[in-house]
């Protein structure tokens, strides 16, 4: 592999999504975007061979109970933190535009019948936009993965106790990342406007670059072992 190839990590923020930039062998060289559609991520001037989001790709037809097998699996190893992983529901949900219409398209499309929440509705626009760029050609480059399960396995598969939006919480993230390989002052020293992406978007973003990087190692984590495919043809996978 090589390891001076570019990967990227994604997170979505208020002010469209933060990118952090790195060839994958050398977390000391990241860099930091700002981007306003998703779209703008695979057309970097960088190229990243590698891009790891933190956004559902595969939607399922019928959401079970706790969402798609690779989201039950994925909240297994985090304790307290098994919450950030929430259920996905079903591709019929997350086309809708109206919170109510929403809640009655999952409840079509779901087994037992549920409504859902409006945070994950919140999601859902996000979650649109790329959706509708995904193929299963391209989820060879792009690929969905979750940043507490990244810092699970940094944490030597140990899950976190302290949640991200409490300062200690994020001051331990950033410590597994500098032990991963990143300068400390690299958290310092960015200009992102805290109105387009708060602090915890930033080490989430860093975390999946870190997952993207990994895959590219070839040391990354998966769940499940083998996924199932959406009825697009998409894999319903998690890394970390």
């Amino acid at each position: 592999m090589n390891h001076n190839a570019w990967v990227a990590g994604v997170d979505g923020c208020r002010g469209g999504w933060i990118v952090v930039l790195r060839p994958a062998g050398d977390p000391a060289k990241a860099l930091v975007r700002l981007v306003p559609q998703f779209r703008d991520v695979l057309e970097l001037p960088e190229a990243p061979i590698m891009i790891a989001i933190d956004i559902p790709i595969g939607l399922p037809d019928i959401s079970g109970l706790g969402g798609r097998r690779c989201d039950i699996e994925a909240r297994r190893p985090l304790g307290a933190r098994k919450s950030s992983v929430f259920a996905v529901p079903a591709r019929a949900a997350v086309a809708e535009l109206d919170y109510g219409a929403a809640c009655r398209a999952a409840q079509r499309h779901s087994d037992p019948p549920r409504k859902i929440s409006k945070q994950t509705f919140n999601l859902f626009a996000k979650i649109r936009e790329v959706d509708a760029l995904m193929t299963p050609a391209l989820q060879d480059r792009v690929r969905e993965c979750h940043p507490e399960l990244v810092f699970w396995r940094l944490n030597g598969q140990r899950p976190l106790e302290l949640p991200k939006k409490v300062n200690d919480g994020l001051a331990l993230r950033r410590r597994l990342l500098v032990q991963a390989g990143y300068p400390n002052a690299i958290f310092s020293r960015q200009s992102i406007p805290k109105s387009a992406a708060g602090a915890d978007d930033v080490i989430d973003a860093f975390a999946n670059a870190t997952a993207a990087a990994d895959m590219v190692l070839g040391t990354a984590h998966r769940v499940p072992d083998t996924p199932l495919c959406d009825g697009r043809g998409l894999r319903m996978e998690i890394w970390g």
